[in-house]
């Protein structure tokens, strides 16, 4: 109709500099994406013979990948040179689609014209005051473009659209269970959304949609989207289960009408027994109990019980209700620069969630002087989250006095509320087991989590603009899988905050080695540290205890033992002394004509993580390669294998009980092959590594 002919190179979509490897992952792979692969038979089998040759040829070339940017930009043409007044809603995948798309538009002599053109943009992370825009009408003789997101499927309607034009994805968050991560990735449609978007032009008079895919594709569309139960995390749900006695939580999620698979049912099981809030028989603890009174996400509750023990409430009020409303922080898509350095001001301490303590105290003092839409302006504030933080915060209090940890008398539960080090300790409580480390190198630094490896910050975080972050690890919220697996809403805290309040600590195989998370976290220090360490934790988790059974115990009782945690945490130097700097494990293999050592598995941790991964990727990185991958598969019986790629190489594991086990074993392999049989330990690895670094500068 339009007479636009699709070639392989006028569908990249330009995302500009900044975003070369968007631009990149459109080219043709032989590995095809998952959009890709949805589509690939039902248009193999497709018969376009009713259609034009050139019509043909376009659909030959049409890449499944790509938005379409340069077409979407052709159709606008069209439209506001041929056809009847009416305003234009385009529905796009997500933020850098909409911003990247406006950026090219306003480039072009008719659509960037401000008097023949009002380009708008809908996004559920901008201010309502922008997002109001789009409801206004134009000038006579300006045409009105909406660019926005699935936001605009149902929840409003705008009165002047005449003309839709639909891309046919979204970005929809479902759950890889295999990874334990959620992500946030590009999908079809489902038919009932077509029909939704399809609704939208026409709404008060005869209307018009442009579908960016032929019929046969949708016609393979899901019928409805995928439901809740089967994309998302199951903790909650687990917890409200047993908070019914409604038995084996697996059994009951069995029964549903679409159930979970089960290794998310597990995962959701182990993640509740790690915060303490199932046993071993994945009955309901005493803290388990407290938190299906609290309607919020386990993590977010343990976090605000801890704040009214150790009278630290009204800031952990603040970073919980913070969190469990949109983000009040904005970054217009004209004013980021501004709106980041706003945002920095009220950070000096590596810490997201302190940062939002005091956005919100400074709004409450602004609040009083009827100030406080004049204070979010400045500060790049959602006038609207903060006002939702204030009323949740009220709510949270009264249903921690429905508990009976707090009373009226609120002054009594924040005599501690100034010291920032028991703050960090108390969200490290809460967000835990959300933990990566901090690994610095030159310039910079990485991170890295037990699940994923390297994991990155996301652009909002005020940590991402620092090149260097004097702490070894890092809490966080939530992470989500992008392109990478991104960290939003992280603290960073110290050896001391994480040995006290992060998870159970049981002994290593040598005296002064300490382990969290099954050996993944390893603490190396003097044996009369680490048994007072672990004194400290045990005395610190019977008060929590005890505190649970007794709500209205004075904890002024502990004041000794809590002095003592005050005084160790603001006093540790964050340098990650006891992770670095250790002694090295004997070698995992006997070497020939060596005497035969202690000998340890090949998927055990040996210290400071000096397992078989960290070996190979150390191996790796200094020899100049990429960082190693590693693919899993679930089996039949219940175990995994995996394969670790690198090189262009895959080398197979062997079937081990768990993922994490499968990756090392296959890490194990790897190294096997690489060093020929030689003493696979770490004093080889080492020795090597450094060779290898050599030579490369050489």
């Amino acid at each position: 109709m339009s007479g636009y002919r699709l070639t392989p190179d006028n569908q990249i979509d330009d995302y500009g500099q900044e975003r070369v490897w968007k631009m990149n992952k459109q080219a043709p792979r032989k590995r095809k994406s998952q959009i890709a692969s949805a589509v690939e038979d039902t248009l193999r089998a497709a018969d376009f013979q009713e259609f034009s040759p050139e019509t043909q040829k376009s659909l030959s070339c049409w890449n499944p990948d790509c938005i379409g940017f340069n077409f979407i930009e052709y159709i606008l043409c069209h439209i506001c040179e041929n056809e009847r007044p009416g305003a234009v809603l385009v529905f796009m995948t997500g933020w850098d689609d909409i911003s990247s798309l406006k950026d090219k538009l306003q480039c072009h002599p008719i659509l960037g014209n401000t008097t023949r053109v009002l380009l708008l943009a809908c996004h559920g992370s901008m201010a309502s005051t922008e997002q109001r825009l789009i409801f206004d009408k134009p000038e006579d003789g300006v045409r009105k473009i909406v660019l926005t997101t699935n936001i605009a499927e149902t929840s409003i309607t705008i009165d002047d659209v005449v003309f839709v034009i639909d891309c046919g994805k979204a970005k929809e968050t479902s759950y890889d269970a295999l990874n334990n991560t959620p992500r946030l990735l590009p999908s079809w449609i489902s038919k009932v959304s077509a029909r939704q978007r399809r609704g939208r032009a026409g709404r008060v008079q005869p209307g018009e949609c442009y579908h960016l895919y032929p019929r046969c594709v949708y016609d393979a569309f899901a019928d409805f989207q995928l439901p809740e139960i089967l994309r998302t995390p199951l903790q909650s749900l687990c917890l409200q289960i047993k908070s019914l006695k409604l038995g084996s939580i697996s059994e009951f999620l069995s029964r549903a009408l679409q159930s979970p698979e089960l290794l998310a049912v597990q995962n959701a099981i182990e993640y509740l027994k790690i915060i303490g809030a199932l046993d071993e028989s994945e009955n309901l603890t005493v803290l388990g109990r407290y938190l299906t009174m609290l309607p919020m996400e386990p993590k977010l509750g343990k976090m605000l019980i801890l704040g009214a023990i150790l009278n630290c409430l009204d800031p952990i009020l603040t970073i919980v209700s913070g969190l469990s409303v949109r983000d009040p922080f904005l970054s217009p898509l004209d004013k980021k620069d501004l709106a980041e350095a706003a945002k920095a001001h009220f950070s000096r301490d590596f810490s997201d969630h302190l940062a939002l303590v005091r956005a919100y105290e400074g709004w409450r003092d602004a609040e009083r002087d009827l100030a406080g839409y004049e204070y979010c302006w400045k500060n790049f504030l959602s006038a609207q989250s903060m006002k939702a933080v204030d009323s949740l915060r009220k709510e949270f209090y009264s249903l921690l006095n429905d508990t009976g940890l707090v009373d009226s008398n609120i002054t009594m539960y924040n005599s501690w509320s100034y010291d920032e080090h028991l703050l960090r300790a108390i969200i490290c409580y809460g967000l835990y087991p959300g933990i990566c480390s901090v690994l610095h190198n030159e310039k910079s630094f990485s991170l890295k989590t037990m699940e994923d490896g390297q994991v990155f910050l996301h652009s909002n975080s005020v940590n991402a603009r620092d090149s260097r972050i004097p702490y070894p690890w890092l809490v966080f919220n939530e992470k989500i899988k992008v392109n990478s697996v991104f960290l939003r809403d992280s603290t960073a805290i110290s050896d001391s905050v994480l040995l006290l309040f992060g998870g159970t600590i049981t002994k290593g195989e040598a005296d002064g080695h300490l382990k969290m998370l099954g050996g993944y976290l390893e603490f190396f220090m003097d044996p009369t540290i680490a048994e007072m360490y672990r004194s400290l934790r045990r005395e610190l988790d019977e008060l929590i205890h005890t505190k649970l059974l007794n709500p209205r115990m004075d904890v002024h009782g502990y004041h000794e033992l809590l002095s003592a945690i005050r005084l160790l945490i603001s006093e540790d130097q964050c340098g990650g002394r006891f992770i670095f700097n250790h002694q090295i494990l004997l070698p995992s293999k006997p070497c020939a004509g060596a005497p035969p050592p202690a000998t340890m598995s090949r998927i055990e941790s040996g210290p400071g993580g000096d397992n078989a991964k960290s070996q190979l990727q150390t191996l790796l990185n200094r020899a100049g390669y990429a960082t190693p991958t590693y693919k899993s598969l679930q089996l039949n019986n219940n175990q995994f294998q995996a394969a670790v790629e690198f090189n262009g190489m895959q080398i197979m594991g062997r079937p081990c009980n768990n993922k994490k086990q499968a990756e090392k074993d296959a890490a194990a392999e790897a190294l096997d092959w690489l060093l020929e049989g030689h003493c696979a330990g770490p004093d080889y690895i080492e020795q090597m590594s450094q060779f290898l670094k050599k030579s490369k500068k050489a």
